[in-house]
């Protein structure tokens, strides 16, 4: 017990500390992550006027898990298919900003004097420095999201996010020296590259397999239980093979984000990770020393006023770049100029490897608590610079500047060679990455222990004819899945010109399954090499010829493919993706948004017709979701129902102005809500009431006064019901229901 008391006790002490200070954050309309990062401060070493805990090292290892579930809960939010959806304007804006904040920050830190590490941790934070979740509610609570701006930010920071997880991976990597080589570089983002590929290949194709056969009994609990063992699994994974567990945790989140099953999943695993999330954050407040702050308060205003200008500078050029007005650019720029919950992680990382200072940790959430403090305002600020440079300006530059699409998608083409290199480079790299892990695990794990049991030349022949067996279809594929694309067939037809490049092109692949072949035939034997390339070239041709082969490998693509089309299917199924017409209203001003009707909304119940959207608000209902209908077109008298998901089509100005009429339209909260108990009472009808002689309907209790008559006692076992033609008598005994205050001016 003397091993569990500390435990608890302190688990109690940061929870009641961080529910009384988030209570009042809350009520101060401040993000709650400032508030367990107030709460970590107070219940910290740091703070010798109130109770600090025993143990940090078991806060430290919840601190861990917690990052593990911020993650993973990340990657149940992410989707790859959404990355390349998204068109190469977010990926323009998104490169120019990381490098722009990148060199600032790594400048700032020489200026500094830091060291190299330091600068490259402080030049890391810098660049991914924007917060997803705190700029997803500023929009919220600004009453944003739904202007046209938002959803690029969103973008945005969607790419970020995922560039985020990639330079701490990296960051891990090369922590052990103060510099990185370009050959070590090439050789981590590749170690990367590798393993996102294989285990989201390998997931796609086997997860969503094994929650369909278990979807029948697979209760919320064992939902819970298994998603949380697939996200440590895959932590565990990630750390045996030199990666951090929480990079693990958010590929796992990433698979299963493509299956159907993931809005269950986010519901189970949501209030865990809020728990442990929050213990993460009041680990990074009891790192926070007022004395730090005070000796770096010129470095944290720095840091401030870097973030807050650079993104606004930067940020705005880099948006204008990837094709965006100048309006929009500033607004997207300005929404991001924050430092959020990914540099805690960046930096927690780099002192729990010793290789920054530990005063960088409370300087970065000191600049982070203030950015994050003034995001809102810097989002404000965005519309009155414009306006100004609009006055300002020539008019003959601004029209320049607002008509710059150089970043803008231009089909320069009708060719077919793009979308035919891309998909056969996509087939080579995923089936070739597949390939060596299935080598790599043959040959280090099964072929020790095959020669454990058979003799070495024996267990050799096994363990290399298991391995062709298992590679066998993905050597297929690399040969000739791209040769029966429509692309390929068209290229083939269309000119002969076209033909001696893919025969090339195909000639190259066959030498790619020769020599994986060749290179586990020579693993496993002392051949010669002339042998060898024979042995190779035949067992690769008759792969080619196999029928049964072929058919697998046929089986195998469509699995894949309708595992990954999943979510897509759900989506249009339940009416949730936004119609393809969508895209066009941008170059009209116009955009199509979403609104969810809220459950005490005055608007339930009315038609709209009755609502007049378009005359007062001047936007159109295109559509209405409603569980797993879509009503599209919607008639004047179609009712609005609370949960209703309305799609209208409007401006910014006036979708902004609906948005905002809708979230006033409300049923006030009732605040003496505990006086409104039910009661039971028994009523005489006295010679002075004045009941006598009315009947039941026209008495007014029901209307005047509120209340019910349950029935009348006759002195029967059982209550006479209320006819409404009977006439009330002296004597009678009436049983009345209803609240309170009603009940006694009946009676009175």
């Amino acid at each position: 017990m003397s091993n569990i008391a500390p435990l608890i006790g302190d688990l109690g002490l940061i929870l009641v500390v961080a529910g009384i200070v988030t209570l009042l954050f809350k009520r101060l309309k401040q993000p709650l992550v400032l508030g367990y990062i107030v709460a970590g401060f107070l219940v910290g070493p740091n703070m010798p006027y109130t109770p600090s805990i025993v143990d940090r090292v078991d806060v430290q290892v919840w601190a861990d898990i917690g990052v593990v579930f911020l993650l993973f809960s990340m990657g149940l939010d992410f989707s790859f298919k959404k990355i390349f959806k998204l068109g190469t304007a977010p990926f323009i804006a998104v490169l120019g900003i990381v490098v722009s904040m990148f060199t600032i920050g790594y400048t700032a830190g020489w200026l500094f004097g830091w060291t190299s590490m330091e600068r490259i941790f402080l030049a890391s934070i810098f660049s991914v420095c924007s917060s997803s979740t705190i700029v997803y509610k500023t929009f919220n609570e600004l009453k944003l999201k739904q202007q046209r701006f938002a959803s690029l930010v969103l973008s945005v920071l969607v790419i970020e996010d995922v560039l985020s997880i990639v330079i701490m991976v990296m960051l891990s990597a090369i922590a052990g020296g103060d510099s990185l080589s370009s050959m070590e570089l090439i050789k981590i983002t590749t170690k990367i590259a590798f393993f996102i590929i294989l285990w989201f290949v390998v997931g796609i194709y086997l997860v969503p397999i094994f929650l369909r056969k278990t979807r029948k009994i697979m209760t919320n609990e064992i939902l819970l239980v298994v998603s949380l063992a697939m996200c440590f699994f895959m932590a565990i994974f990630s750390a045996q093979v030199g990666f951090s567990s929480a990079f693990g945790a958010f590929v796992m989140g990433s698979i299963l984000a493509e299956t159907v099953d993931v809005h269950k999943i986010i519901k189970v695993v949501e209030p865990i990770k809020d728990l442990f999330g929050a213990v993460f954050f009041v680990s990074v407040g009891m790192l926070v020393d007022v004395k730090i702050l005070i000796d770096y308060a010129l470095p944290i205003l720095s840091i401030v006023a870097l973030v807050i200008v650079g993104q606004a500078i930067f940020g705005t050029f880099s948006f204008m770049l990837s094709g965006n007005s100048l309006k929009t650019s500033m607004q997207s720029s300005f929404s991001m100029a924050q430092i959020g919950e990914f540099p805690f992680i960046i930096a927690s990382l780099g002192v729990s490897l010793g290789v920054i200072g530990n005063f960088m940790y409370p300087v970065i959430v000191a600049a982070s608590a203030i950015t994050t403090f003034l995001t809102p305002y810097v989002i404000k600020s965005a519309v009155p610079l414009y306006n100004g440079l609009e006055r300002v300006l020539p008019r003959r530059w601004m029209k320049m500047i607002n008509h710059m699409n150089v970043g803008t998608e231009r089909d320069s083409s009708n060719s077919l060679w793009k979308p035919f290199m891309i998909r056969m480079l996509r087939t080579v790299v995923i089936y070739s990455i597949i390939s060596i892990a299935v080598i790599s695990l043959m040959l280090t794990f099964f072929l020790p222990f095959i020669r454990s049991i058979l003799p070495h030349w024996w267990a050799n022949a096994v363990c290399g004819g298991l391995t062709l067996m298992f590679i066998a279809a993905f050597l297929r594929a690399i040969v000739l899945a791209p040769n029966h694309s429509s692309e390929f067939k068209v290229l083939w037809n269309e000119s002969h010109k076209n033909r001696l490049p893919l025969t090339f092109m195909t000639f190259v692949r066959i030498v790619i399954a020769v020599a994986f072949t060749f290179y586990i035939c020579n693993y496993l034997s002392r051949f010669s090499f002339a042998l060898m390339i024979s042995i190779a070239l035949v067992m690769v041709i008759l792969m080619l010829m196999s029928r049964r082969l072929k058919s697998r490998t046929i089986r195998m693509e469509r699995q894949f493919v309708e595992n990954l089309r999943a979510r897509d299917i759900e989506a249009v199924v339940l009416g949730h993706n936004k119609p393809l017409y969508a895209r066009h209203l941008q170059d009209r001003d116009l955009h199509i948004a979403d609104f969810e009707v809220p459950e005490n909304s005055i608007w339930i119940g009315k038609t709209l017709e009755e609502l007049q959207l378009a005359s007062i608000y001047g936007i159109q209902v295109s559509s209405i979701l409603r569980g797993k209908h879509r009503i599209n077109i919607p008639g004047g008298s179609t009712i609005i129902y609370p949960g209703d998901v309305i799609q209208a089509i409007g401006s910014d100005e006036k979708l902004m102005a609906f948005h905002t009429a809708m979230s006033e339209a409300l049923v006030p909260d009732d605040l003496e809500i505990e006086m409104r108990e039910m009661k039971l009472k028994q009523l005489i009808v006295e010679k002075d009431s004045y009941l006598i002689g009315k009947t039941v309907q026209n008495s007014g209790i029901r209307d005047r006064f509120n209340c019910m008559i349950v029935g009348f006692d006759d002195g029967n076992e059982e209550l006479t019901p209320a006819n409404p033609a009977r006439e009330f008598k002296i004597g009678d005994v009436v049983w009345l229901v209803g609240e309170k205050e009603s009940l006694k001016e009946l009676m009175s």
